[in-house]
C-alpha cells in the first residue's frame, strides 16, 4: 500500500483545526482548502477579496515550500468564491501572483457560505516528482 504523509506545520493552518494543510501520497501532495487567513490564525486578512486572494495564494505557496515544492508544481486548482461577480477581481490577482509560472487547470465555482466568511478559498493538487 501506498504510504499517506499528513502534515500541518502550523505555520499556515492553526494546528487545532481537525484537518491537516495537506496530504501526501505517492507523486501528489493534496491541499486542504486555503483562505486568506493571517498565517497560524483563524481570522481573515483585512480587505476584502483581492487582500483575501493574494493571502491564500500566499499560503499555499508557503505550504507548498514547506514540502519542498513552488507554485510550479501545480497540476489543479480549484477556486471557491462567495460571489461570482468577483471571479473578474479574482483572476487579475490570480494572474499577477503566478507571473511568468505556468497555470495549474482550474475550476472556479460559486458557493453558499465558506469558513470564517471568506470571500475566496482554494483547494490545489501539486506534482511531487
Amino acid at each position: 500500500m501506498t504510504s499517506l504523509q499528513r502534515f500541518n506545520s502550523g505555520r499556515v493552518v492553526p494546528t487545532s483545526v481537525p484537518f491537516p494543510e495537506g496530504v501526501r501520497v505517492g507523486g501528489m501532495l493534496y491541499l486542504s482548502g486555503q483562505l486568506g487567513n493571517v498565517p497560524g490564525e483563524l481570522r481573515l486578512v483585512e480587505g476584502g477579496l483581492r487582500a483575501e486572494a493574494r493571502q491564500t495564494l500566499e499560503n499555499i505557496r508557503t505550504i507548498l515550500r514547506g514540502q519542498g515544492l513552488d507554485l510550479q508544481h501545480l497540476v489543479r486548482c480549484t477556486v471557491m468564491l462567495a460571489d461570482m461577480a468577483d471571479w473578474p477581481a479574482f483572476n487579475e490577482v490570480y494572474r499577477e501572483f503566478f507571473g511568468n509560472t505556468p497555470l495549474p487547470a482550474r475550476s472556479a465555482l460559486g458557493c453558499n457560505g465558506l469558513a470564517l466568511g471568506a470571500r475566496v478559498e482554494i483547494e490545489c493538487m501539486a506534482a511531487v516528482g
